[in-house]
């Protein structure tokens, strides 16, 4: 580590966190075995295989970061760094192996780092692995990365497809309910409508129903003051009925008075 501190800060800082995760995974195997239970094993087998991804993805992280200074030490530091990753490597791989072992007895769930296409042959492989030399085992380090980063991207793409149709399927539904809401304030309007509408015809026949009988009324006036004139006329000399104001007696009665006097 403090070797690895007088180069970079970065790569003793990855060191570091990779070193945390390998005691992980050591503590993790060992409880393993004495959990009884084949849904807690599941669990558990499932949160270490978690820890090796992030061990991977640390790993190659330091990769990248020796790559980066290369170009700035001698070869000897050079090696030295390649065989610290090379070093990680060989450590994950074990514990691939045993999660390998494990991971055949808790109903084939098998999450599996760095198999690639043949997945019968992945524990021939990790097993094999320390028979490899440094070179290609670099190599084949890397490869399986890249496999795992195209399988993550994949993820990552379904994940995203399924966000935008349901981002999709949000907007229309909020399309609908605008919709909606704008019928049930249209037909709020055309009640309010109706409802003034129908006090308006109230209103139009109560005024109908007070002309009529006013122009009853004056019907009856009328016909009441053409009678009177009609029996004043018939009998001028009937006492019961007064003179109506502002007409004159019949002139007959004017003559016949002139003579007698």
């Amino acid at each position: 580590m403090d070797q690895l501190s007088a180069i970079s800060e970065e790569l003793a800082d990855i060191d570091g966190r990779v070193a945390d995760n390998f005691r992980v995974l050591s503590n993790g195997f060992q409880k393993l075995d004495k959990i009884k239970d084949s849904s807690r094993r599941s669990r558990q087998l499932e949160e270490l295989t978690n820890v090796m991804r992030d061990s991977k993805r640390l790993i190659k992280e330091f990769d990248k970061e020796i790559k980066a200074l290369e170009g700035n030490y001698d070869r000897e530091t050079n090696k030295m760094l390649n065989e610290k990753k090379q070093s990680m490597i060989k450590e994950l791989n074990s514990y691939v192996a045993l999660k390998k072992q494990y991971g055949t007895n808790i109903d084939n769930k098998r999450v599996e780092l760095f198999e690639g296409p043949n997945e019968g042959y992945a524990e021939e492989n990790v097993l094999l692995a320390s028979s490899m030399t440094n070179e290609q085992l670099m190599d084949r380090g890397n490869h399986m990365m890249d496999e795992t980063d195209q399988a993550i991207e994949r993820g990552k793409k379904v994940v995203q497809d399924t966000i935008n149709v349901g981002t999709e399927t949000t907007a229309a539904l909020k399309a609908q309910t605008e919709q909606m809401s704008r019928i049930v304030n249209e037909l709020d309007s055309i009640h309010f409508s109706i409802k003034k509408a129908s006090q308006l015809v109230k209103e139009i026949g109560r005024q109908v129903a007070t002309d009529k009988c006013i122009m009853g009324l004056l019907f009856l006036i009328v016909a009441g003051v053409v009678a009177i004139i009609i029996v004043k006329l018939v009998h001028p000399n009937n006492k019961d009925i007064r003179d109506i104001p502002g007409l004159a007696p019949p002139a007959m009665n004017r003559r016949l008075l002139s003579h007698h006097n």
